[in-house]
C-alpha cells in the first residue's frame, strides 16, 4: 500500500513532465526579436573563445530571442552565425541559440550593457513586470543584474506566465 498523499504527488510529476514538454512559441516583432549591439571596449580575439552559459528569455507566456552579434563589431556571418568579427566585447554571442560566451569576471547585467537593453528587478527588455531568475533550475532571490556568470550555466528569466525553467543546457562541442 502506497504512502498517503504518493498518488497525488506521482500526478503532480507527470503533468509538471508535461507541462516541460509543451513547446513555447517565439514571440512575433521586434520586442520579442531584438537586435544586437556591441557597447564598450572592443578587442581583436576569437568569437569561439571564452567561457559559455546559455541564457533563456521569456516574456508575456512566449520565446525572446538572444540575438547573434550581441557584443561584435564588424561581424562576418555564415548561414547566420558569426565566424568571425573585427573585434569582441568581454560577453558576445555567435548564434542566435542563447549560447553566451564571456572572458574574466562577469554578471548578467554586463551582459544587458554591452547588449544596451534593459534589465532590472522589475524590467526586462521592453516588458515590465516582476523578473524571475533562475540558475540551474532553481529560482534565486536576487537582483538579476547583480548574478555573477560561471561556465557551463543554464540561466533562465521570465516576466508574465510561468514557464517551467531548464535545468541544463547541452552545449555543443566547440
Amino acid at each position: 500500500m502506497e504512502p498517503p498523499g504518493t498518488r497525488d504527488v506521482k500526478a503532480a510529476l507527470a503533468v509538471a513532465a508535461t507541462v516541460a514538454l509543451v513547446p513555447v512559441p517565439v514571440g512575433v516583432g521586434p520586442r520579442f526579436q531584438p537586435a544586437p549591439a556591441a557597447h564598450g571596449a572592443c578587442r581583436a580575439g576569437s568569437v569561439q573563445a571564452g567561457r559559455r552559459m546559455h541564457l533563456e528569455l521569456f516574456a508575456a507566456g512566449r520565446v525572446v530571442l538572444v540575438p547573434a552579434g550581441i557584443g561584435l563589431r564588424g561581424a562576418r556571418f555564415r548561414y547566420g552565425r558569426a565566424v568571425g568579427a573585427r573585434c569582441r566585447t568581454a560577453l558576445w554571442t555567435t548564434d542566435p541559440s542563447g549560447i553566451v560566451r564571456f572572458t574574466g569576471t562577469r554578471t548578467l547585467g554586463d551582459l544587458f550593457r554591452v547588449w544596451g537593453r534593459t534589465l532590472a528587478p522589475n524590467r526586462l527588455l521592453d516588458f515590465p513586470g516582476r523578473v524571475r531568475l533562475y540558475r540551474n533550475g532553481d529560482r534565486l532571490p536576487l537582483d538579476p543584474r547583480r548574478l555573477a556568470l560561471r561556465d557551463g550555466d543554464e540561466l533562465v528569466l521570465e516576466v508574465g506566465p510561468y514557464i517551467p525553467p531548464h535545468r541544463s543546457y547541452l552545449f555543443p562541442h566547440g
